[in-house]
């Protein structure tokens, strides 16, 4: 039913990782194939292509679905359905910054303090030059492809580059001027095939199973019992995604607690569970969160 694109590269390995977690593992014969498939009826045929491509061509028509990043599909003014952002990324779940960076000895402390003339190197030219125009600066901008770091300050007077920490612009002596877009990965579609209700609905099909996989990422289940008469204690310390569930248990003073909590934090969580009264305390991993 729908032909999905998938990013090869930086972004390949947690792209997979997400949809293994997402029960749609991507079957291929080996790292180096641009074909796979997914054991789902809803998809017929997977591709893994560079991402900078991606956007293009679901634009057109050639892909029903993809995932991509917002600064690519605004690089090239592709005109795409946004089924949302899924919040991973090849290092963390934090998003790109497109930002404008110079030197640490330069001068210059906004955009508006760069002068006429100023060479700025990126893969990102075409945002670039949007972004200058917009706050009036003539520069001459220069396509990189790659290393865009390591051209400051022998080739060009400042770069515009993608983060996610921005420990390597600082490795490379580079302060950051201005963000020009933050950007998460998203889940795209074509206009077209977006229109169709049947390819819709595996859409967000698809989606909802995405989403259910990073959303578990965050979170830990947390089972254990405790007295009748330690309960309150125990659950009013429990940050439950709702209430969390009690049972009584044959013993008739004890009871059984469960409740979804956050991962970041567990580790003293667990102690403090085990202080207030709780008693065989488990933390088990989750597969999908749907809300």
């Amino acid at each position: 039913m729908l032909s999905l694109v998938l990013p090869k590269g930086s972004l390949e390995k947690a792209t997979l990782e997400l949809f293994d977690a997402a029960d749609l593992t991507v079957l291929r014969t080996s790292d180096r194939d641009y074909h796979a498939s997914i054991d789902d009826p809803k998809i017929d045929r997977v591709s893994i292509l560079r991402p900078q491509e991606i956007p293009t061509y679901i634009e057109r028509g050639l892909f029903d679905l993809g995932i991509t990043g917002r600064d690519l599909i605004t690089e090239a003014g592709a005109d795409v359905v946004s089924l949302g952002e899924l919040q991973y990324s090849k290092m963390t779940s934090n998003p790109a910054r497109i930002v404008l960076a110079v030197p640490h000895e330069a001068p210059w402390q906004a955009v508006s303090d760069l002068p006429d003339g100023i060479r700025i190197s990126t893969e990102y030219p075409e945002l670039t030059r949007r972004f200058l125009e917009e706050n009036g600066v003539k520069a001459v901008v220069i396509r990189s492809f790659g290393a865009t770091e390591a051209k400051v300050p022998d080739i060009v007077d400042a770069i515009v580059d993608l983060t996610e920490t921005g420990s390597s612009l600082r490795r490379n002596g580079l302060k950051i001027l201005a963000t020009l877009l933050v950007s998460y990965t998203e889940l795209v579609a074509c206009q077209d095939s977006y229109t169709d209700p049947e390819r819709r609905a595996a859409m967000e099909d698809i989606a909802l199973l995405l989403r259910g996989a990073i959303q578990a990422r965050r979170n830990v289940l947390v089972k254990l019992n405790v007295a009748a008469s330690e309960l309150a204690a125990v659950t009013s310390i429990l940050p439950a995604m709702a209430s969390p569930t009690i049972t009584s248990l044959a013993r008739g003073d004890m009871h059984a607690v469960e409740a979804v909590v956050p991962k970041r934090g567990v580790n003293t969580l667990i102690p403090a569970l085990r202080a207030a009264g709780a008693q065989d305390i488990l933390e088990l991993p989750i597969s999908k969160i749907i809300e």
